[in-house]
């Protein structure tokens, strides 16, 4: 009797050990009765009815890469290029992801490579080569929506490596030397033409204002020429002189002032210059006179 009795506790405990189950942080078991599924047990401790029930799958429900192999890719324009990526999913629905498919991993893998090849075979070697992202989006939404029967979520698709061959690797290098090499010499000749038109522009208006100071010159020139001849007309010959040996002591001073004179020869009349200075001096005592003289007067 007593042995019987302990067979009983032997076996209740074995059955209580076989009907709690402790599921991980992460990961979600499905519950099978005679070989049909029946429901899923979540993070913590689960109860099954042994011997009835049993686990089924151990789903891992956090997010998870798959590496997607290199494939061979056949471009638009008739390049091959190697191009490999990885996948980022999650699987959503523990139930799908075990009975839904085989090989569940087997599978995400083969249907990435086939829609790999398939959309970079859409687009010409340039635009494979700039548009990661485009093609990681297209790959995307294509996976995901095949997926979604399997109770997988697919989060991300990012293109790794594009490798084309070595051939067209060194004609890409001599192309992009070739362009970097045209673009250093339109901004070389770019360069030049801004400084000749500036300088051409920086002539042009020391040429103005050059013309603009002859111009103001002669006008006084023609003015004070005026003025002397009025004044000679009114019977004044001083202010001639006084014009004339203004004009002989400028240009004499011009020719002093020169760099490359150090010794000045005169064959000049000094007596004409002397009278026109005795001039220059009559006519300062006249205005002198005539400034004294009372205004009534």
């Amino acid at each position: 009797m007593l042995e019987f009795a302990l067979g009983i506790l032997i076996l209740g405990v074995v059955l209580l050990f076989m009907a709690v189950k402790t599921v991980p942080q992460g990961y979600a078991y499905t519950v099978e009765r005679f070989g049909r599924y029946v429901r899923t047990l979540q993070p913590g401790l689960g109860v099954i009815f042994p011997i009835v029930n049993r686990i089924g799958h151990k789903v891992n429900m956090m997010e998870q890469v798959l590496d997607i192999m290199p494939q061979q890719v056949i471009t638009a324009d008739n390049a091959n290029v190697t191009v490999d990526g990885v996948i980022f999913y999650q699987i959503f629905d523990p139930a799908k992801a075990s009975y839904e498919v085989t090989h569940l991993e087997t599978a995400i893998m083969n249907l990435s490579m086939t829609n790999l090849r398939s959309v970079c075979g859409n687009f010409e070697l340039d635009a494979l080569l700039s548009k990661r992202d485009e093609i990681g989006t297209r790959l995307l939404a294509i996976i995901d929506q095949a997926t979604n029967a399997w109770g997988v979520k697919v989060l991300r698709v990012e293109i790794k490596d594009i490798e084309p061959p070595e051939g067209l690797i060194r004609a890409m290098n001599l192309q992009m030397t070739a362009e970097r090499q045209k673009r250093a010499q339109i901004t070389e000749a770019q360069g030049k033409k801004e400084a000749q038109i500036l300088e051409a522009e920086g002539a042009k208006t020391a040429a103005v204002l050059l013309a603009e100071a002859r111009e103001r010159e002669a006008q006084a020139e023609a003015k004070a020429t005026q003025m002397v001849s009025e004044a000679v007309a009114q019977g004044d010959p001083q202010a001639l002189n006084y014009f004339i040996a203004q004009k002989y002591v400028e240009a004499l001073g011009k020719f002093a002032e020169s760099n490359q004179q150090k010794t000045i020869f005169m064959p000049l009349d000094t007596t004409s210059l002397l009278g026109s200075i005795g001039s220059i001096n009559e006519l300062w005592k006249a205005a002198q006179d005539n400034f004294k003289a009372p205004k009534g007067g």
